[in-house]
């Protein structure tokens, strides 16, 4: 029987996002892929570092002390650019760090992403700026892991995940009004489609599974009332009263939820991701991720008007990138 992997949390991550690969990618541009393939070779039994999603990945898998081993809760599956031979590196560096993570796709330069429906992935992870974008466009889940601090701290075993809502969360339809009538104009749609929940964005499936596994949690903490839960989710917007309002109803109208919601009205997102020190935090905009990254792990979603994408663009995802 072949293994199921609906009802769990499916996370394909790059190399480049699990881990640090500033040397090999320096060895790489200067000299070429035959350089790198030998770098790779000669340095197969040394780990590599922790990337900016190494602390979010690894508390993930982390939960699957919640089920039996024969049926986890989550999987993460290695999406990578590498071919077999160099990917070698990359797996026995997983194996290095203790991550339980078995099953890998390497596609020697080609877009890796095009796989994430054949392991109905809820999210794809990496620092590639061109693939993330692509994937995107082709109405799959990712974000790009921008070169932000690390949240690590060992004796911490919470997993806290961080969401901005349009472009993210749900659709960009209010931010294109927003961007072509200003803020009046903005607030008024939305107050008078309070009640009109928004179309799902590309993250709104990840928010759905993390609430699965947060239920998991809340029925270990009924059997075990000394259980602590670990995973908290948090929505922080631009958004503030009276466009609040909508965010929520549509959060309800999905059948998902987050513990703890900043209404922020333009005040700087860094401020809050400073002391809530999220282990991934998800925008859609580089202008908000600059101010979060000095803080926090931060995640650029290239969704929407914002991005400049639209629904008539159709990317061409077999194409082979020299960047490995």
């Amino acid at each position: 029987m072949s293994y199921d992997l609906t009802g769990r949390l499916v996370i394909g991550v790059a190399s480049s996002a699990l881990f640090d690969l500033t040397e090999s990618g320096r060895v790489f541009r200067e000299h070429g892929e035959a350089a790198y393939r030998d770098y790779q070779e000669e340095h197969r039994d040394d780990p590599l570092r922790p990337g900016v999603a190494f602390p979010f990945i690894r508390r993930l898998l982390a939960l699957n002390d919640l089920m039996p081993p024969d049926d986890p809760l989550v999987e993460v599956i290695i999406l990578s650019r590498n071919n077999p031979e160099t990917g070698l590196r990359v797996m026995r560096s997983v194996a290095s760090h203790g991550l339980a993570i078995s099953r890998a796709v390497f596609t020697q330069g080609r877009a890796p992403f095009v796989f994430m429906p054949a392991f109905a992935m809820s999210l794809f992870l990496s620092a590639d700026e061109d693939d993330v974008r692509r994937a995107v466009a082709a109405g799959l889940p990712a974000g790009r892991v921008l070169e932000s601090a690390m949240v690590d701290d060992p004796d911490d075993q919470e997993v806290r995940v961080a969401f901005d809502f349009d472009g993210v969360l749900a659709d960009d339809q209010s931010e294109r009004i927003f961007q072509g009538s200003g803020l009046p104009s903005f607030h008024e749609y939305e107050t008078s489609h309070a009640e009109l929940p928004h179309a799902p964005g590309p993250l709104q499936d990840f928010l759905t599974n993390l609430n699965r596994i947060q239920q998991v949690e809340e029925n270990r903490r009924r059997e075990d009332p000394s259980y602590r839960l670990r995973v908290q989710v948090s929505l922080i917007t631009a958004r503030n009263a009276p466009s609040h309002e909508r965010a929520v109803r549509s959060l309800k109208a999905w059948g998902v939820q987050v513990n703890e919601a900043f209404f922020l009205g333009g005040v700087d997102k860094g401020t809050v991701t400073s002391i809530l020190r999220p282990h991934l935090f998800f925008d859609d905009q580089v202008s908000h991720l600059q101010s979060t990254s000095r803080f926090a792990p931060s995640v650029h979603v290239p969704f929407g008007v914002t991005n400049g994408s639209s629904e008539s663009d159709e990317p061409d995802p077999t194409g082979v990138s020299p960047h490995l």
